[in-house]
């Protein structure tokens, strides 16, 4: 009989190998030429400054430790403090989607890379034959559904914890915890798999989750004062870091 009864994965850099560059001047000239189709006449500029000092001021309002943004939420107060008066005659539905086009056009123009790390799907279909799995990760939850759908990844995690919709981010408890609390479980009962040593190891550690370290090709890799307590370079190695913990954890 298994000690753990689920394992809960961080996505980006874990599960996901993605590459995105949101510095990129034509980024910017890209998205301020598509506003300004809807009435929002900035320059690449001008769009670039306000998006940053939006986020700024949504993460000083949350008044949380380690913030996160709202992606589509920097769209919609563009289109309504910067929107001209064809802005204001679009058809109420049309506008009420427009946030969520315009940030999902945000992220698909600063993409150059989304894959699986090699041997992710053999990996999971194992795993979820004895656990129940869940994701547990930073980041806009309209990208996050969107690249899970596009990777065939979604079927695998029926509780995805997503920090956008909590308005913050680990190495917060309150991530992981949702998670526990939806899988109405406990620290001992999960095992915890990321690519960074302060929000993923840190963060489910001072829980009391065990954890498994995948040094990836993101992530932070710099010690933080807490050891996980299995370290793979490969994802095809996370059987063998389970089997280990299952081992070598007492009841």
């Amino acid at each position: 009989m298994n000690h753990f009864k689920a394992i809960l994965f961080d996505l980006n850099g874990t599960l996901i190998d993605i590459w995105t560059d949101e510095t990129r001047e034509d980024l910017f000239r890209t998205m301020a030429n598509l506003l300004n189709t809807f009435g929002v006449m900035l320059s690449a500029e001008e769009f670039r400054k306000l998006f940053y000092e939006i986020m700024k001021k949504q993460r000083d309002e949350r008044k949380v430790e380690h913030p996160e943004f709202d992606a589509v939420g920097i769209f919609c107060t563009l289109l309504k403090e910067y929107g001209n008066e064809f802005t204001a005659v679009l058809p109420k539905n049309k506008l009420s989607m427009l946030p969520v086009f315009l940030a999902q056009t945000f992220r698909a123009a600063s993409m150059y890379r989304l894959a699986e790390y090699p041997g992710v799907h053999r990996i999971l279909d194992e795993l979820q034959k004895e656990y129940t799995l869940a994701a547990v990760s930073d980041g806009q939850k309209i990208w996050a559904e969107a690249e899970l759908r596009r990777l065939d990844l979604t079927r695998y995690f029926p509780v995805r914890v997503i920090s956008s919709d909590y308005g913050f981010r680990k190495p917060a408890p309150g991530l992981f915890m949702a998670a526990l609390d939806e899988l109405k479980l406990e620290p001992k009962d999960v095992i915890y798999v990321g690519n960074d040593m302060y929000r993923d190891v840190l963060g489910s550690k001072k829980l009391g989750m065990k954890n498994i370290y995948f040094q990836s090709n993101q992530g932070d890799q710099r010690y933080h004062g807490y050891d996980s307590d299995y370290i793979i370079y490969r994802i095809e190695d996370l059987l063998t870091a389970v089997h280990f913990l299952e081992e070598n954890t007492e009841v």
